[in-house]
């Protein structure tokens, strides 16, 4: 409570005569009562302001109580579907074993009706972008989904790898995805050809003829490497040699159309794959090529880890199921 308007205009009376108005005395007792008055009002602001406390805390204890709650639930929420998707994987992985045997891979896509002519995959480097095991690693998954495709018929193979890693190690690459098609089909039963966009390409082609003169049939693969660049830096890098071309009258404007576009980036880079498989838990793309993905059909399987032949073998089943209606 402020002080009373009367006392305060005889203290300031006072004042401005310095002090020769009241005596000692009576300034006492006129800033007695106000004194008095202004303790109540510390006092009682001093009690609204523990109200106002006790009431803060209590509702910061109420907000961190409902953030535990629902960290707790949606924790088990998430351990659930792991467990699950992880049973079920292994449950597959276990049913459809290939056991290296491409009579048993081609039995497990015998029903379906039809099989993409060029599958593209995402694959990562696990150890953060440097060499050894990692390194490794990705290039027996290659490898192997190398030998799967060829397998099953599909004839092109585009693997995109962000870091492009890959493509300081095609030699390598080559020599790893021929070790495993020997395994899987037989030695020189298989043609591999390994290229990377702006890149010089290494092929082999083999065969050998069997003992009624006869020619065994080889199994042919396409594989190309791509990375992050082969990506929106092939759009930016095409738009400008177009657009400088446009203005050295070398191109009229009239002729740069979709079709010009896509023409150039299938030479350049590659075609539109049929079927895109991810193996990581989540769809992430990590910079894929945009352009070639108009009409591809992505396919992944929630919370799976790591490269696996049920997965590989899941989405040619529901790439056999898919009503291709080209954005109608």
């Amino acid at each position: 409570m402020p002080i009373a308007k009367k006392e305060t205009a005889v203290y300031r009376r006072d004042a401005k005569l310095n002090h020769g108005l009241l005596t000692p005395a009576e300034r006492e007792k006129l800033l007695e009562k106000p004194t008095k008055l202004n303790g109540v009002v510390v006092e009682a602001s001093s009690k609204n302001h523990s109200r106002l406390g006790v009431r803060k805390f209590l509702k910061s204890q109420l907000h961190a109580l409902l953030y535990a709650v629902l960290h707790t639930v949606f924790s088990i929420y998430i351990r659930i579907r792991q467990t699950y998707h992880g049973v079920k994987d292994r449950i597959f992985a276990i049913l459809y074993y290939h056991h290296r045997t491409p009579e048993l891979i081609q039995k497990d896509v015998k029903g379906l009706d039809r099989l993409p002519e060029h599958l593209s995959v995402i694959l990562k480097l696990e150890d953060g972008g440097k060499g050894g095991a990692g390194l490794e690693a990705i290039v027996d998954e290659v490898a192997e989904i190398s030998a799967w495709c060829s397998c099953v018929g599909i004839q092109t193979l585009s693997v995109y790898e962000k870091t492009g890693i890959l493509k300081g190690y095609i030699p390598a690459t080559h020599r790893a995805i021929s070790r495993k098609l020997d395994s899987y089909l037989g030695p020189k039963q298989h043609s591999v050809s390994l290229r990377a966009p702006h890149m010089p390409s290494i092929e082999s082609s083999t065969s050998t003829p069997s003992s009624d003169t006869t020619t065994v049939p080889i199994k042919n693969i396409k594989v190309l490497l791509l990375s992050a660049e082969d990506g929106r830096d092939s759009l930016v890098d095409l738009t400008k040699t177009l657009a400088e071309m446009s203005q050295r009258s070398k191109l009229s404007p009239k002729d740069i159309s979709m079709e010009l576009v896509d023409a150039e980036l299938q030479e350049s880079v590659m075609g539109e794959p049929d079927l895109l498989v991810l193996f990581s838990p989540s769809v992430e793309l990590s910079g894929y090529p945009p352009w070639q993905m108009r009409l591809t059909e992505i396919y992944h399987v929630r919370d799976n880890q790591g490269v696996g032949y049920q997965v590989f073998l899941r989405a040619l089943y529901n790439f056999a199921n898919v009503q291709m209606r080209m954005g109608r």
